[in-house]
Order: structure tokens, then sequence, then C-alpha cells
């Protein structure tokens, strides 16, 4: 399957599947619903912190986790474990044989997260990795529904980083459309889509997967949507959920 690299940010390609196969492909990448497991206080002996943002999606059933390395080879979590407001994430490096793009970009690691997280507390979370870690501090967010499953509609979320939010979408893994264009203006901002290669294979999963975008000339005093258009969508409007 050939990889596409992407100057900022991946997006969704979709693929109609039956409803038992959507089922068993749509676990989220960490869900692993256990909220056993103790946060370790110290980072690991001489790893070396990376930084990293987070922002709250899918009405607070999962997060996404910002870094910045190759767009091709992205991070998966692992082992996930919540304890007392501290979220604790493994990240998996793809296979060390694995072809990755020499940019460095922001990149989105969706986690989905365990019983017991709640959105209304402020949530610390906490990466490990192979010699690196780093945390992140997620504001709480009262109103959200985390009740259910997923409705596998798009939503984003603001990071702490000025101007910086997390689209999730749901779809084909290995067909990624890049986002085009990114203007904001009031309490909108409209996110443009590349139009996918007619003849781009895809494979027949249903997929969660974060991009990145970033904006200026927004409101942030008000609540801000994103409208998703190009590609597959058509006006697609999302809120932003927390604070810019």
């Amino acid at each position: 399957m050939p990889v596409r690299s992407r100057s900022l940010v991946a997006g969704l390609g979709m693929a109609l599947l039956a409803a038992g196969l959507l089922t068993a492909c749509a676990t989220p990448a960490g869900d692993s619903g256990s909220t056993s497991g103790t946060p370790s206080e110290t980072a690991p002996a001489g790893s070396t912190e990376i930084e990293v943002e987070a922002a709250w999606l899918d009405g607070g059933r999962m997060i996404g986790l910002v870094t910045e390395g190759s767009s091709t080879c992205v991070p998966t979590a692992g082992e996930v474990a919540y304890d007392n407001g501290v979220l604790e994430v493994e990240f998996i490096e793809p296979p060390a044989d694995t072809a990755c793009t020499r940019d460095l970009v922001p990149r989105v690691t969706v986690v989905g997260l365990p019983e017991g997280v709640d959105t209304t507390r402020e949530l610390e979370v906490r990466v490990t990795g192979e010699g690196y870690h780093g945390e992140a501090d997620l504001d709480p967010v009262p109103g959200l529904d985390q009740s259910g499953e997923t409705d596998y509609l798009p939503s984003a979320g603001w990071t702490d980083k000025d101007g910086q939010f997390v689209i999730l979408t749901w779809g084909s893994s290995t067909c990624v459309p890049v986002i085009e264009n990114v203007e904001g203006a009031g309490a909108e901002v409209t996110v443009t889509f590349a139009t996918p290669p007619a003849d781009q294979p895809c494979t027949a999963d249903m997929a969660p997967r974060g991009v990145v975008a970033q904006v200026e000339g927004v409101d942030d005093d008000a609540e801000v949507f994103a409208i998703l258009t190009g590609g597959e969508f058509d006006n697609v409007r999302v809120p932003i959920i927390g604070h810019e």
C-alpha cells in the first residue's frame, strides 16, 4: 500500500461497511476499558522529554495527543491506565523497517479513554515511549455526553497551543486526505480538504483519525465551530470543544 506524505495534517477516507464489520473494526486505539494501574510519579530514567498537546474528542470518549515527527510514522496508543485524575498512555512506534518521510509536523495519536475519566475534572496526561516521555493537561469541559458508543461523526477539540485544534474523523485507515486550507473568521473556522485521487485504494476498515489544524482570527471568547468542506465533506459543522 503506497503511503502519502502530508505537509500539515491527514484527514478522512470513508468506507461503507456492514453493521457487524463496523462494530468489529471501530475500537479506538488504547481503549482498554480498564481503570487498573497506578501512574508512575517519575519519568523513565534516561528518557528525553518531548512536547505533548492534548484535546478532548468524541464527546469526551477520546482524546487526541499531538506530538511532532514524521507524518507517515505516527505512534499508536498501547496500554492506557487511569487513576485519580492521571492518565498514563504508552506510545508504540511503527516497526523499525517502516519507511518514514523526513518531515517534522504535528501529528495526532488518538486514545480511547477508560471508564472513570471525567470531563468535568482536569485531566493530567503522561506519555511514555521508546526513550522519551511527555506530559499534557486538559482543562475540564462540563456538559459533554460520554455515554454510549461513538456515533462515528466528526468532532473537534482545542489544545493548549494558541490556535491549534484537533479534528477527529472516521473511515479507512489507509486513505487519509489532506487538509488544503484553514481560514478563521469570527466564531467559525473553515477547514477545506483536498479531493483525493479517484483511483486511491482504501482498506475497508472504520478507524478513528485525528488531524491537526492551526488557525488565526477567531473569537476566543465565543463558542467556535469548524466547518468541514471539500473532499467528501459538504459543509459539516462541528463545535470545537475546550478553550482556544
